[in-house]
């Protein structure tokens, strides 16, 4: 089992700056992200993106800032549990709480924070039948976490997105199979990835089918084949294969977190602007997830929310412990 001061649901960037800002008050940080990266939207959705309103830079690419925050939490060594998400939190005694994710992962905490930005990004799932028989270990992922797993194994990719013609570049050199299958026959992509996945198909070192779509996903106790329909031409075809990668896309949702018995108006949990705490002693929420009056969704918000948090967090950890507040122009950085 992990143990932390904290555990922090969601490694978005004001996840990240609450762990300089927990580091300062010398408590250690635990991240646990759905997406196998920190960075949350900024990382998975637009990492080239530029961003006007961080204090003292005119201009930085989303990627960037992520780049930044990460370098600045590292002196305070956080530990993080990617490509995972918490399904279950149970308070243990007075004070402590065990998080568990859906592979079994348990962190144990004295304080937990909810930065989940608009929620856990689940993948968009094709509308065929039988996908959850395959999850799991079985042959169907959302997302590629660890690219050798698929050394000389078979596997088809389904989008027509970044994602799906960056993975089909770089598995095609992995893979001893690889196939991508479109729904349409123009994609969404940057056009050099485009031309790439073009010229590995004529090629022949991967098989490209357009505007085609899946209809079944078939085995046993593993996948082992992928039906298709050409929707131009109506014609069925059938792949065996290991692993089937849809890459649709992620959509924001609660998730578990409804779970948790937290006060909620519609898809946000309600704090106190005082610390940012929720109805739950030792649960707080900051960033795009929480909500109070004259709420902004902007990112020097929550970078504003997770400073006041972690002091809040300070004095429910140590009760009766005084701190003085000291700028880091007095104290520097004490790395642990």
């Amino acid at each position: 089992m992990i143990s932390t001061d904290l555990a922090i649901i969601g490694a978005g960037p004001v996840g990240l700056f609450a762990i300089f800002e927990a580091g300062l008050l010398k408590m250690r940080c635990h991240l646990i992200d759905y997406l196998p990266q920190p960075g949350g939207q900024l990382s998975e959705i637009y990492p080239k993106k530029p961003i006007y309103d961080i204090p003292g830079f005119p201009t930085i690419l989303a990627q960037e800032l992520v780049d930044n925050l990460m370098k600045q939490a590292e002196p305070f060594k956080p530990g993080f549990t990617l490509g995972e998400r918490i399904e279950e939190l149970e308070k243990r005694g007075d004070r402590d709480f065990i998080l568990t994710t859906n592979l079994g992962t348990q962190i144990e905490a004295k304080v937990v924070v909810i930065a989940g930005g608009l929620g856990c990004f689940e993948p968009r799932k094709p509308e065929v039948s039988g996908l959850d028989k395959f999850e799991n270990g079985k042959g169907i992922n959302y997302m590629i976490l660890d690219p050798e797993k698929y050394r000389n194994q078979r596997m088809v990719i389904a989008g027509g997105g970044d994602s799906a013609l960056d993975w089909a570049i770089f598995l095609s050199e992995v893979c001893s199979e690889l196939t991508l299958v479109h729904r349409s026959e123009s994609f969404r992509g940057a056009p050099d990835s485009v031309n790439k996945v073009m010229k590995l198909a004529e090629d022949g070192k991967i098989k490209l089918l357009l505007n085609t779509n899946i209809t079944s996903v078939n085995g046993n106790e593993q996948l082992e084949s992928v039906a298709f329909v050409n929707t131009k031409t109506n014609e069925s075809i059938t792949i065996e294969t290991d692993h089937l990668i849809p890459l649709f896309g992620l959509s924001p949702k609660l998730g578990p977190i409804e779970k948790f018995g937290l006060n909620l108006d519609k898809n946000a949990i309600i704090v106190n602007t005082d610390d940012y705490s929720t109805n739950i002693e030792g649960i707080y929420a900051i960033g795009d997830i929480n909500t109070y009056t004259n709420k902004l969704k902007l990112i020097l918000c929550g970078f504003h929310e997770a400073a006041l948090m972690t002091h809040s967090a300070y004095k429910y950890i140590n009760p009766g412990v005084k701190y003085t507040m000291k700028y880091t122009t007095v104290n520097g950085v004490n790395a642990f």
